[in-house]
């Protein structure tokens, strides 16, 4: 198929692409933006089939570099900005990124990387967008037409698990996973996709590709801001987003009694199921939320409620993409009946090609065409996925399986918590004991016997938290994960209540 940018500029070049701060760009000035930086990074050795990694948080330059480097046929590798030196080194080192491309404000840990691999090209972002004279745009020519089976990109999977594996994602994963999503949320003229998490993850990156395989407008802000959010959704004619389910609360905080215009029409939400209370509130404020079920692993999306809030089941992630086969597997590997849980697998055409140089944990993953995704659900009667936890998380406490999401759903619902995280931590007696971190709501300090009094009304015993810990915050990942890891870890030190 033909490159996307290049074909989309030639398609619509006077349609708005990108708004991101100062900088408004048509397709035909993206696309002319775009071959500069491809000419200077050939200029500095970067040919087709390098690895090219950046480190940099949301801007117009970053938007340049993820369509220039494709266009020399290299392979993309964002980075995580939040990460420590030791982490992105060894990303660096496994990915065998021979440039890296950073920001302003992550020049002091760029410095660190160049000492210590000293093989490693290090080129400023600013360096390969500013304005400057006349470039061999010969140079950056690249491929005209897009090989489906070419490793477009390398995203590195968070880690909440275990050391991070670096996906290798294909340009038809990419496409479609584009594809499938237009075909569920369906497409307009006038759509205008705001991007407000941060592009070095999947869903980020998909907003971007997207923008120039439907033809639409991208606009990029460079950090989560609820009150830059609500006004681009006021002034701006943002039509979908996506955010995670503290995100959606804090654009409810920020805007007050205020509705939301009808021209708001989907509004993607992928951290696992929103609590029922939020997405309560949600809808009746007017605020289109659509829950949505995905992984690095598969491009983003693997299912999505519909956007016609009469077909949304409550508590399901919808249905899976119309080029998706999903089904879910017992501890055997056999296919369960629909409402009983069980590992979801996936197959299809946005499915990774696997794990770049792992072929022990692609192996894993990858089984007879089905990715193996660790994540626990059901299908019920009706063909909706139900997402239940990670197999990771799962607690097993005296024979007893505990998904620590329904018991979070019941201690958010209390009126005195904001925020709950159940985990496990080992027990000689019962194998796990079920332990949650509360984040009490400002001024309304709930105690351990009162939450565990609610708890017992609303699930069975085995399912009540044993021991209680108030926290001002929980840990999360960039991409908004819960890190119940992390609570895990420091439960041993931690001073505990209830």
């Amino acid at each position: 198929m033909p490159e996307w940018l290049r074909e989309r500029a030639r398609l619509s070049p006077e349609q708005p692409a990108l708004v991101c701060g100062d900088d408004r760009w048509d397709f035909a000035e993206l696309d002319r933006r775009v071959s500069a930086v491809a000419g200077r990074l050939a200029m500095r050795g970067i040919s087709s089939g390098d690895h090219v990694a950046l480190l940099s948080t949301n801007s117009s330059g970053f938007v340049q570099f993820v369509h220039a480097v494709p266009r020399l046929g290299a392979v993309l590798v964002p980075l995580n900005v939040r990460l420590t030196v030791d982490e992105v080194a060894w990303q660096l080192a496994d990915s065998r990124a021979t440039c890296l491309v950073f920001d302003e404000g992550n020049e002091p840990t760029a410095k660190d990387l160049g000492d210590r691999l000293p093989s490693l090209t290090c080129v400023t972002l600013a360096d390969l967008t500013r304005p400057q004279e006349h470039i061999d745009l010969g140079q950056a020519a690249g491929p005209s037409n897009i090989e489906c089976s070419a490793v477009h990109s390398v995203i590195y999977t968070s880690g909440t698990t275990g050391q991070p594996k670096g996906a290798m994602l294909t340009y038809g994963n990419h496409f479609w996973s584009a594809a499938a999503s237009a075909q569920n949320l369906g497409l307009r003229s006038d759509d205008c996709w705001l991007a407000c998490m941060p592009l070095f993850h999947v869903g980020g990156l998909a907003i971007l590709l997207r923008g120039v395989i439907y033809g639409n407008t991208v606009i990029v802000h460079e950090s989560f801001d609820p009150d830059a959010v609500n006004n681009a959704i006021d002034h701006q004619g943002v039509t979908i987003f996506s955010a995670v389910s503290n995100m959606l609360l804090r654009i409810l905080e920020s805007r007050g009694e205020r509705s939301f215009p009808a021209s708001l029409r989907c509004v993607l939400a992928g951290d696992g199921p929103v609590p029922e209370p939020l997405l309560e509130k949600c809808r009746s404020r007017g605020l289109p939320v659509v829950q949505t079920y995905g992984l690095t692993e598969a491009a983003s999306q693997v299912a999505t409620q519909s956007p016609d809030s009469h077909q949304q089941v409550p508590g399901s992630a919808g249905r899976p993409f119309a080029n998706t086969d999903l089904r879910i597997e017992s501890d055997l590997g056999e296919a369960v009946p629909s409402g009983e849980p069980g590992e979801i697998v996936v197959r299809g055409p946005t499915v990774m090609s696997g794990y770049l140089r792992n072929p022990e944990a692609t192996a894993k993953a990858l089984r007879d065409g089905w990715l193996h995704t660790g994540d626990i659900g059901y299908i019920d009667a009706h063909g909706n996925l139900h997402v239940l936890d990670r197999r990771d998380d799962l607690i097993v406490s005296g024979g007893e399986n505990v998904y620590p999401a329904e018991v979070e759903e019941v201690l958010r619902s209390h009126p005195a918590v904001l925020d709950a995280a159940a985990f496990g931590v080992p027990d000689e007696r019962w194998g796990q004991q079920l332990i949650a971190a509360i984040v009490p709501r400002p001024g309304n300090m709930p105690t351990g016997e009162e939450l565990t009094a609610y708890c017992r009304t609303r699930l069975a015993s085995y399912k009540v938290p044993k021991q209680l810990r108030f926290v001002p915050q929980l840990p999360h990942s960039s991409s908004g994960k819960l890190l119940r890891r992390t609570l895990r870890e420091e439960w041993p030190n931690a001073t505990q209540e209830g």
